[in-house]
């Protein structure tokens, strides 16, 4: 078993809807700083005032308990104040990452039935959201914003938002929102978040699988928020005098279960619109977070290549946490060195489980932070099992890593079928990762079983990105591998038969590719064939990645192997 620090006689079950969550900590503390980013901060009082006259203007355009609204926003202040006024509307945030091609927005507003779409006319990393909604949906260009919508792509779709200070064909902009919010008043909001049961759906997460397209995860208002008052009271202690600290996107799971622990804990959430080690290095010396919340190496990695990081002061840091596999001796020295009283925790998770299964805590042997992946939270059972048998396997085997608990989704939108694979009858979900825990009750992460790349911690299915080459008229058949890298931990690579003899070019599909979809899931190289290795019926992968890895002089025992 593993020594956790926790007593579980102690602990309450805590659980109550997003809108709630925030409501509880402004009830205690409303003046209290909550939201901090470099561009603007705002106090409970102030948030909570923002988000409800946000809601009101979402009730009047007509939006009810149960319509899935797409956020396609920068993080930041407005990502916060919308993704609360929805839940305070009863609505569904459908979370769109923020790089994502026209060809992927299409997709996912057509597969989650959006009804509306918030965005910004900020330009967020060279990203013009307007320019690539119009592009995803060119029926917009035509179409009046003080109608709703009809559009042939997504016939679903009402009303497309515009947060700033533009005007846009198609689009309710920021100053029509707020003259409808002035019909409706505070009554009408909170007669639907009283509505809101916690087996609701709060939220969908589309997270890429082993299918072309990505997959809408279901995450019920108990599920993401018990998980966040879960983590942040019972494992790594959080009270009102902390100060959490995430460069990560807020439409990541990670950094949204950090600012909503913070939330719970009346601490305050700091946060980036996008990430800059120098930028990072300076926010942490100035606000002085007791919490890193920073999952990914390349993270870790651009910091300490920084010429600042050896004068940036970090003494305020107690506790860190990362998501991969084993830290590099590199991170790990220049991080004890850097802030040597700081509890490091190992983390391990993903959408369907809201986020984080195990992560370690401070009745652990600190040691175990820098090599393993932490402990279940309490309230969450986790197996290792036998891929052939289904048994459950001894300390130290790898197997399938099966996860149970509260804080699981109820499975994939509109995809019976792939829920049905993932949950089995007796509710475990089988992750296709494979593990093994230690006799300290550890687990560790050793690669996995699904056909899936991690590219800098971002998940990436080898179908999609080869059902996007296989558009190109050059392409008969593409084959997708994840390579190693020092930076990005693994990245693609494709593998073409050209189609009929035609002369497409390495350049020319890598182009491609940058149009339909985001840019860590474009290729970074790409290699012809005119014949595939095969097994008794498959493509043998491990053979064309071997090839390209010696090709290039990798270690290919990297990720991905």
């Amino acid at each position: 078993m593993a020594k956790t620090g926790e007593d579980p006689a102690k602990m309450r079950v805590s659980a109550t809807t997003l809108g709630d969550l925030l409501l509880v900590a402004w009830d205690r503390d409303p003046e209290k700083l909550a939201v901090v980013f470099p561009e603007n901060s705002v106090s409970f009082d102030a948030l909570v005032t923002r988000v409800l006259q946000r809601a009101r203007g979402f009730v009047a355009l007509g939006v009810r308990p149960g319509d899935h609204v797409g956020i396609l926003l920068p993080s930041g202040i407005s990502f916060t104040e919308t993704l609360f006024a929805l839940a305070m509307c009863g609505a569904v945030s459908v979370l769109l990452n923020a790089r994502y091609r026209a060809p992927e927005l299409a997709y996912v507003a057509e597969n989650a039935d959006l009804t509306a779409i918030v965005t910004s006319d900020e330009i967020a990393g060279h990203t013009d959201f307007v320019a690539r909604l119009t592009e995803a949906f060119p029926d917009i260009a035509t179409s009046d914003s003080r109608q709703k919508l009809s559009i042939t792509a997504a016939p679903k779709l009402r009303h497309l938002i515009l947060f700033g200070k533009s005007c846009a064909p198609g689009f309710i902009d920021e100053a029509q929102l707020a003259r409808a919010a002035e019909s409706q008043d505070d009554s009408a909001v909170h007669k639907a978040r009283l509505g809101v049961r916690l087996r609701d759906t709060c939220m969908i997460l589309y997270t890429s699988g082993t299918s072309a397209n990505p997959k809408g995860c279901l995450l019920s208002h108990e599920a993401i928020v018990r998980e966040a008052i879960n983590l942040g009271r019972n494992r790594w202690t959080f009270d009102s005098a902390d100060r959490i600290w995430s460069p990560m996107p807020l439409f990541h799971i990670a950094a949204l279960l950090a600012m909503l622990a913070a939330i719970d804990a009346g601490a305050t959430f700091y946060g980036q619109s996008h990430f800059d080690a120098g930028t990072s290095l300076k926010q942490i010396e100035q606000d002085r977070p007791t919490m890193l919340f920073l999952p990914f190496v390349t993270f870790y990695q651009a910091m300490i290549a920084h010429p600042d990081f050896e004068a940036t002061d970090m003494g305020s840091v107690r506790l860190m946490n990362s998501c991969f596999a084993m830290m590099p001796a590199s991170v790990s020295d220049a991080f004890r060195r850097k802030v040597p009283g700081a509890l490091q925790c190992g983390t391990f998770g993903m959408t369907e489980a809201s986020g984080i299964a195990t992560t370690g805590g401070y009745g652990m042997d600190p040691a175990l932070g820098l090599t393993q992946l932490g402990f279940p939270l309490a309230g969450i059972d986790l197996r290792i099992i036998d891929i052939d048998t289904g048994a459950t396997v001894e300390a130290g085997m790898r197997g399938e890593v099966l996860i149970k608990g509260y804080s699981l989704f109820d499975g994939y939108y509109r995809d019976a079928e792939r829920t049905a694979q993932a949950l089995d009858e007796d509710g475990w979900f089988h992750s296709g990762d494979i593990g093994s825990l230690d006799p300290n009750g550890h687990l560790m992460f050793h690669g996995r079983f699904k056909d899936m790349l991690k590219v800098g911690g971002e998940n990436v299915a080898a179908a999609e990105v080869e059902a996007v080459l296989a558009k190109h008229p050059g392409v008969r058949l593409a084959q997708v591998v994840g390579i190693p890298d020092e930076r990005l931990a693994e990245v693609p690579a494709a593998f073409i038969e050209r189609a009929g003899g035609q002369a497409a070019t390495e350049a020319e599909l890598i182009d491609f590719a940058r149009t339909q979809i985001a840019s860590f899931k474009v290729p970074r190289h790409i290699r012809f064939v005119d014949e595939w290795p095969m097994g008794a019926s498959k493509i043998q992968k491990f053979k064309l990645r071997q090839a390209l890895v010696d090709e290039l002089g990798l270690d290919g025992h990297g990720a991905g192997s």
